[in-house]
């Protein structure tokens, strides 16, 4: 009794720090991305690049922010995947995107090797192992010197004779500054570092490697490590994938599907903002004014109903940690008005624990952004629901 009131005191205790942290860094992140579109007038070069700097070190703090969240989620048996059909290519793709500026920084040539045939889709979690991909690249990336170079390949291993299944074999591989052999039994222990002495040269938590290996488990994978000091080092993970396995219809995206997410909003929508926090309703109000949209604000879940049963907004970003009433209550109120039942709802909210985008999704909003969130993102995702609320009214 004593060990599940432990971990549930832990886990509300992740889940109040997780919201207090992502509020201020939502307005942090929200108001450079605006600043360094130059919403708010002209800037001169320097003061992009200190913007530059600000919003590298909040996307920092928000990554160690997620890291630590993920962690507890996987050591509490809470992280539960969402596999869909992934293009191996696309995937290595995007992930060597993230780093590429990094490596560009430091005249780091990037390689990927890919086998002449085409490789399989599989069913993972694409946002997962996309994390772990660019966790090794970006790993790879630090702690190789200026000049140096950093792979990325994948290859087929050879059937298991006992079961007929194939893996599929990501390895990255730099020419770092490589580690000692006593050392890399440590690597992927969770806040252990390799070097711990107060003047080393790189920086960072612990918390990468141990969740690599954490989420290639869940897939049911494995993790290695190789290294000579002073040399480089190669990690390689390895994923199970069967040559038969047929892909499930329902989650294959067809052409037609696509249209809604490029055609166009109708011209200057309503958008009703519920939000209490001073600070993230300026950045979102003046973002959003300046790509054309009206914003009207409630502070609160019930001014919030009214200000929706009075004006028909075309669309509706909730908070759900409000005074009064919460989001969660007055989107379920809203979706009971017959008049607002098709307007869409996005869940704009500090909550991103386990089960909290199941919570907005049932309460009746129609999609669930975690802040900090990237103001285009918001944008396009607002554009989406609208074309399709326009299409079912047409």
């Amino acid at each position: 009794m004593e060990l599940a009131r432990a971990t549930r005191l832990k886990d509300e205790f992740l889940a109040n720090m997780s919201h207090e942290l992502r509020t201020p860094l939502n307005a942090i992140l929200g108001m450079t991305e605006a600043l360094i579109e130059q919403i708010c007038g002209p800037l001169n070069e320097k003061q992009l690049k200190s913007l530059s700097t600000v919003e590298r070190s909040g996307q920092h703090l928000l990554e160690l922010i997620d890291d630590i969240l993920d962690l507890a989620k996987v050591e509490a048996g809470a992280l539960s995947l969402e596999r869909t059909p992934t293009q191996i290519g696309t995937l290595c793709k995007s992930s060597l995107t993230f780093v590429k500026q990094l490596a560009n920084q430091k005249k780091i040539r990037l390689i990927e090797q890919c086998p002449d045939e085409p490789m399989p889709e599989l069913m993972l979690d694409e946002r997962r192992i996309r994390q772990v991909l660019i966790n090794l690249l970006n790993n790879a990336v630090k702690f190789t010197p200026e000049g140096g170079h950093v792979t990325l390949s994948i290859s087929l291993t050879a059937p298991n004779p006992d079961t007929a299944e194939y893996g599929l074999k990501f390895t990255v591989e730099d020419t770092g500054i490589g580690i000692k052999p006593n050392q890399l039994e440590r690597l992927f222990q969770p806040f252990v570092q390799v070097d711990t002495a107060l003047n080393r040269q790189y920086t960072g938590t612990g918390l990468g490697l141990a969740l690599v290996k954490r989420i290639v488990e869940l897939h049911d994978g494995r993790v290695d490590a190789t290294s000579e000091f002073g040399v480089g080092s190669c990690f390689s993970v390895e994923l199970p994938c069967s040559p038969g396995a047929k892909l499930p219809p329902a989650v294959i995206r067809h052409p037609d599907n696509d249209i809604a997410l490029t055609a166009q909003p109708p011209a200057v929508p309503l958008v009703l903002l519920a939000e209490d926090s001073p600070d993230n309703i300026d950045v979102i109000q003046g973002y959003l004014a300046a790509k054309g949209y009206e914003v009207i604000i409630a502070k609160d879940g019930q001014t919030a109903i009214a200000l929706a049963q009075a004006q028909t907004p075309n669309l509706i970003l909730m908070d759900i940690q409000m005074p009064g009433m919460d989001g969660l209550e007055a989107i379920a109120t809203i979706r009971r008005d017959e008049a607002l039942q098709q307007v869409p709802i996005i869940a704009l909210t500090a909550l991103a624990m386990k089960g909290d985008r199941e919570r907005c999704l049932a309460a009746g909003a129609d999609d669930y952004l975690a802040k900090p969130v990237k103001l285009k993102q918001l944008v396009a995702t607002m554009r989406s629901l609208l074309a399709d609320a326009d299409e079912m009214l047409n």
